[in-house]
């Protein structure tokens, strides 16, 4: 058995994505084995980043400035806007170096049964962005759930009126699947198939 301590370490790793009790106790063991090298390095990076993290006005990226990187790159296709549900998903589809526009997160997905509505979602901002000019196409990149491709056809509805294209992920990512868990090249498929909605 090992200490309280230990074991507090070991729960508090468990709850992270990925890592379950065994997985967090592995991790532990290989933290005291190396206290002296990795543990220190360990806490300093955890420390730096709780400090710095902020949310990016603009997008509601998450980075260590306001604007984010993505924002703020010059290179980027300031008329392409791709929407995500969060974070996770915008650097899934940005580590797959496909698309080259911008982001807008949402922070979430519409979901009856769990009181998600419009107005809990950065929807006005989404909205704000459009009216702003200079975007041709939004891509709603929600994840293929019963819930995702719900806000998806909202954000179609609500972006009507607007003179941008609209366009959607292909319908070949799995159904129930997220983004953060799909590989580059199912990731690329998507989004050349990507297809005008409605």
């Amino acid at each position: 058995m090992a200490s309280q301590e230990i074991e507090t370490l070991a729960a508090a790793l468990a709850r992270l994505p990925g890592l379950g009790p065994r997985s967090a106790r592995r991790a532990v063991l290989w933290l005291v084995k190396r206290r002296e090298s990795a543990l220190p390095a360990l806490l300093e990076a955890l420390a730096t980043v709780g400090e710095a993290l902020i949310e990016c006005d603009t997008c509601g990226n998450v980075d260590t400035a306001n604007p984010c990187a993505i924002c703020a790159d010059p290179r980027r296709d300031t008329k392409s806007l791709c929407v995500v549900e969060d974070v996770a998903d915008l650097w899934a589809l940005d580590r797959a170096k496909l698309f080259t526009g911008k982001y807008h997160v949402l922070g979430g997905k519409l979901s009856a049964l769990d009181g998600v509505r419009p107005e809990d979602l950065n929807i006005a901002s989404l909205l704000a962005r459009v009216e702003e000019g200079g975007i041709d196409e939004i891509v709603l990149a929600m994840n293929a759930t019963l819930e995702g491709q719900t806000t998806a056809h909202y954000l179609a509805e609500r972006l009507e009126e607007h003179p941008v294209r609209i366009t959607q992920l292909a319908h070949g990512l799995p159904v129930g699947g997220e983004l953060d868990y799909l590989d580059e090249g199912t990731l690329a498929q998507a989004l050349r198939a990507r297809r005008p909605v409605g």
